[in-house]
């Protein structure tokens, strides 16, 4: 439900919704960059050119998933409720990404000192990107889906979150991480490396313009909700803009490829990004649990909320400020023979 009188009480877990929205993106947009670079891994031509792709993103890759760290964080503080229906529902596939994710984080360490066992990690570093990514697709699925709820209890199998559309998403999601990672490459390489990922840029667009469409015609069939939302008259008109602009966006990342821009392909794409997440928040506003618990029916106490959004007006400008340095002191091209590895 929404509330009837809006209060500060009230107002609080607008704001902390806000926060998780904001740390579950940049989460999304900064370790599916990464989590791409991986998933192409196996496609690269040459070792070299896999040393290369790896030394894009090994001084940044681990900073990235702060971002992850802060919504899960906010999700068991804020919205325990959320949290305790949540996690039982999603247990299975969240260990398999977690469990991908420690893989691909050994494989930086192993990888670049290893010699005759150097395929080994190239495998991990590969195999644990794409299951992460296709796992963290499958929990997204599953939440736009719902949760079969009693009592504040999820009443649910353990095998909930396998389904059609869960499955499409896991796909789809993997391959819109590897366009991110494609276009992250057209901008930090050079030479035959940067014209490979422009190639596969092009044709990852493609892909992720498919699911894209897929997934907009079929989130509206899940709940008679969303079908509302989205088609009934005012609301088509002002969310009509969402599916032109993915069209404007495509068109502009294809544009700045054949042009040979080093930027315009990762900017576009990020845009797509954020306009996919657009999408979906459009769709399931305000409810944290879908279809039926909204963010104020799970939030904590608000004398809770309040004394936690202390802390994190001092943490956020904190990860800002390293995160920005990172990215500053790591700018520029990557070059054969520097890099993490020396």
């Amino acid at each position: 439900m929404t509330p009837d009188v809006w209060t500060i009480a009230n107002a609080l877990p607008l704001i902390w919704a806000a926060i998780a929205a904001v740390g579950v993106f940049m989460y999304v947009l900064m370790d599916g960059f990464d989590l791409g670079v991986g998933i192409l891994f196996p496609w690269a031509r040459t070792e070299e050119d896999r040393d290369l792709m790896m030394n894009s993103v090994a001084p940044i890759w681990d900073g990235n998933e702060t971002w992850l760290v802060l919504g899960g964080v906010v999700l068991l503080a804020v919205f325990p409720v959320a949290f305790s229906i949540i996690l039982p529902a999603l247990y299975l596939p969240i260990t398999f990404m977690v469990m991908g994710l420690i893989f691909r984080g050994v494989a930086f360490e192993f990888r670049f000192k290893a010699h005759t066992s150097k395929w080994l990690w190239t495998v991990a570093f590969a195999g644990g990107s794409l299951l992460a990514t296709f796992f963290q697709g499958v929990v997204l699925g599953t939440f736009v889906q719902g949760f079969p709820v009693s009592d504040g209890h999820f009443t649910g199998g353990a095998f909930h979150w396998v389904s059609p559309f869960s499955l499409m998403t896991g796909v789809a999601l993997v391959l819109g991480y590897g366009l991110l990672g494609a276009a992250w490459l057209v901008m930090k390489t050079e030479g035959t490396l940067q014209g490979w990922a422009r190639d596969a840029t092009i044709r990852l667009l493609l892909g992720v313009l498919f699911f894209m469409a897929v997934v907009s015609l079929w989130v509206p069939f899940l709940d008679r909700s969303i079908a509302d939302r989205w088609f009934t008259w005012p609301n088509t008109l002002w969310f009509a803009p969402v599916p032109i602009l993915v069209v404007l966006f495509a068109w502009r990342l294809w544009l700045s490829l054949q042009r040979g821009s080093d930027y315009g392909p990762f900017l576009y794409t990020m845009a797509l990004f954020v306009l996919g997440y657009t999408g979906l928040a459009i769709s399931l506003w305000p409810h944290v649990v879908p279809p039926d618990l909204t963010i104020w029916d799970v939030a904590a106490p608000a004398s809770s909320q309040l004394f936690l959004l202390i802390g994190v007006a001092f943490l956020i400008p904190l990860i800002l400020v390293y995160t920005t340095y990172a990215y500053w002191v790591f700018r520029g091209k990557v070059k054969a023979g520097e890099g993490y590895d020396h």
